[in-house]
């Protein structure tokens, strides 16, 4: 890194000398027409106009005799990737199958449609802006579908409540977040997006992580209630007690952990969040050993169980992202910090990968 300092020429324009290596390398010299891209998060970027390079937006892939799975897997990568345009070729015409499973991609990612179609060729287009994405919002959007997979799943493991909406409701998760996971793919690749989306890159950073955390939370959703549907029976009162509590205990700990994220509770809930994760987790091994030691409690419990500890990880993950937060904004060192209802401003969490 150089440092350069800025100096002023007539009329008070500000100027900053640009490192020499850098200017030779492309191709700069006296007279040179550079365009100046200014961010959201405060960067200043300086390109010249040959070494501009458009992101790419339109993908042309033949797929001839492609597993319908295979060509599946490549438009969500073009999705993830953040393609707008997918023209898929096959000269020999599609089959049945395969374009089965072209629908199913439609269907199953936001904003997706098939715009072009003949016997040969058929166009896949994201439609989505970016100026009319909220990911804080989608974020929440994504915790809401998570946790109330978790209370139904919960409800079904202690009530033989039924529900029939598993699949429907894992499906809106998986949406969200491959939506998330898009722009956060975009924002690191074009200097527009961040803007976009009104967002600095360190808050899309940590609402993608975020956003992975809660995914896997409705994952582990998914485990309880499929624990709940191969039980012989309901469990003992008192452990329908136990784990209704510790069930409670488990959404409270994700829930204030993404309050902190998305700015609406500060520091202070961080740390009350990776508490109440701490005590949670003292529960969960003293009722484990409890059904581990009783002879007359179906096993598979334990896998639900299980379960409500990994989700409880998630949750505590997503509190410590908003610590680290905390220590690069400089709020874990203000003492006076510690109520929700000080109005403490949104920021952002940098997270493990």
């Amino acid at each position: 890194m150089d440092t350069r300092k800025i100096q002023t020429v007539g009329g008070g324009t500000y100027t900053v000398s640009l490192p020499k290596e850098w200017a030779e390398s492309e191709g700069c010299t006296a007279g040179t027409t550079v365009n100046l891209h200014t961010h959201i998060d405060g960067l200043l970027v300086i390109q010249t106009p040959e070494s501009r390079t458009e992101p790419r937006n339109r993908l042309t892939l033949e797929i001839g005799n492609d597993d319908p799975a295979e060509i599946e897997q490549l438009l969500r990568a073009a999705y993830a990737a953040g393609v707008e345009s997918v023209v898929l070729e096959a000269p020999n015409g599609y089959t049945d199958e395969q374009h089965r499973a072209i629908e199913r991609v439609t269907r199953n990612l936001t904003g997706v449609t098939i715009a072009e179609e003949t016997e040969t060729q058929v166009t896949v287009q994201t439609l989505l802006d970016a100026g009319e994405v909220s990911v804080r919002q989608s974020v929440r959007q994504l915790q809401f579908v998570a946790l109330s997979m978790q209370r139904d799943a919960m409800a079904a493991l202690t009530t033989g409540a039924t529900s029939d909406r598993w699949a429907d409701r894992d499906n809106q998760a998986d949406r969200l977040y491959a939506m998330i996971d898009r722009y956060f793919e975009r924002g690191l690749a074009r200097l527009d997006e961040i803007d976009a989306l009104g967002l600095t890159r360190p808050e899309l950073f940590s609402l993608w992580a975020t956003a992975n955390e809660l995914e896997r939370v409705a994952d582990h959703a998914e485990r309880i209630g499929t624990v709940a549907d191969r039980l012989d029976g309901q469990p003992a009162g008192t452990i329908v007690t136990d784990l209704d509590d510790i069930a409670q205990d488990v959404r409270t700990v994700v829930e204030d952990a993404v309050r902190v994220i998305i700015g609406d509770a500060c520091v202070a809930t961080a740390r009350q969040t990776l508490a109440t994760r701490r005590a949670v987790r003292q529960r969960i091994t003293d009722l484990d050993r409890q059904l581990f030691e009783s002879g007359d409690v179906d096993y598979r419990l334990t896998r639900a169980l299980d379960s409500l500890a990994r989700t409880a990880e998630h949750g505590g993950n997503i509190a410590e992202f908003g610590l680290r937060m905390a220590v690069r904004d400089g709020a874990l060192a203000d003492s006076t910090a510690g109520t929700d209802e000080a109005n403490t401003p949104s920021s952002t969490a940098e997270t493990e990968s």
